[in-house]
């Protein structure tokens, strides 16, 4: 006789498969075992109806049983029923398998799962309700989804995937906190929306405020560096030569200039796809970057000097100045450089304002940016 199982009423955070066993084991065998006894129960209970498994997952619940096994069982229980199920039957094995999932501890849930879940739900006509509730917890977990997860087909659509399903979970991700809980989690889904925007950007029916929502949905916080988002901008700009001014200024708005490279600067400056107004906001952000470095190079070039008169003598200050002069010294050649960069600039937008001039009499000249 098989024995009774109760499973622990723990919550802890489930592994790749979307189930995790609260056992200490010691062995690949004990393992294995300890698997079999928390989830022998599974196929036998598939064999019940979706009202039947609603009744058993909130008994379940209310009696403090793990969270992470009953999400495996109620994944297991959608997979099962659908080998054989009409189409009104697959919608309601969703509805109630979503509807049990959201009384479940978050932690307890698989990513990867509700990504599984997900892939149905959209071609069938569930509740608007049960589909709110997976958007939002998956949302919740988008730091642990991959661009392979995001990149969704769009049904029905001209466009080649879908946009505002993205935008959804974005959304519900700020929603739950996402913004405030972690600065890693929000740095981790900027960067995998970076690559999402990258992806969908060459695709020729996505609308210009689409493209614009995807790059000014996040804080200006999430990101560290706009590299990325301005190589996605270009590539934009590329497929859709048709947009006005205002349509390319919009896009363009939200780009954060101080946190570009000064090599993605550069290149904006020479970027005909872009308005002129962004490659005079790159000349201006090299010039500040140029003005903060020669300031560094002032204050380490005093504090040199003092520490030179105060510890004359002593080994270990006169082998830090040394070190400090080499730094110095390769900060003088990182200014000759910029220099080089901003004279480059200076005549690239000379040429820009010798064209305007050409078309507009009344145009004034460029002001010395550059000394």
């Amino acid at each position: 006789m098989a024995s009774e199982v109760t499973p622990c009423a723990s919550t802890s955070p489930p592994d790749s498969s979307g189930l995790r066993i609260s056992f200490n084991t010691r062995s690949t065998q004990s393992s294995n075992k300890g698997l079999f006894r928390a989830t022998w129960w599974f196929e036998d209970l598939s064999a019940l109806s979706p009202n039947l498994i609603e009744m058993l997952v909130k008994s379940m619940v209310s009696r403090g049983y793990n969270h992470v096994i009953v999400s495996g069982f109620l994944f297991y229980y959608q997979k099962s029923k659908f080998y054989t199920a009409s189409s009104d039957e697959k919608r309601e094995v969703l509805e109630i398998v979503i509807d049990m999932l959201y009384t479940l501890d978050p932690s307890s849930i698989s990513c990867k799962s509700l990504f599984g879940v997900l892939r149905p739900v959209l071609r069938s006509n569930i509740s608007k309700s049960c589909r709110n509730k997976l958007e939002s917890m998956i949302g919740s977990q988008l730091d642990q989804a991959t661009i392979d997860n995001l990149l969704i087909p769009s049904y029905g659509r001209s466009y080649l995937y879908d946009v505002n399903l993205v935008l959804r979970f974005l959304k519900a991700f700020l929603r739950e906190g996402g913004s405030e809980s972690s600065p890693i989690r929000m740095k981790k889904v900027a960067s995998l929306i970076d690559l999402y925007i990258t992806e969908v950007a060459p695709d020729r029916c996505l609308k210009s405020s689409k493209f614009s929502a995807l790059v000014m949905v996040l804080p200006d916080s999430a990101r560290d560096s706009w590299d990325e988002l301005y190589h996605a901008m270009d590539i934009y700009l590329e497929v859709h030569t048709g947009l006005s001014k205002e349509e390319k200024m919009k896009i363009c708005g939200g780009l954060n200039y101080k946190k570009l490279s000064s090599e993605a600067c550069m290149h904006l400056s020479q970027n005909t796809k872009f308005p002129s107004t962004s490659a005079v906001q790159a000349l201006i952000s090299q010039q500040w970057k140029l003005k903060n470095l020669l300031e560094g190079m002032h204050n380490a070039k005093h504090y040199t000097d003092f520490t030179a008169k105060e510890d004359r003598g002593r080994e270990q200050v006169v082998v830090y100045n040394e070190k400090l002069r080499a730094q110095l010294k390769g900060m003088q050649w990182r200014v000759m450089e910029l220099e080089k960069v901003c004279k480059k600039m200076q005549n690239q937008m000379a040429k820009i304002m010798k064209a305007k001039v050409l078309t507009h009499s009344d145009a004034r000249p460029l002001p010395r940016l550059c000394s």
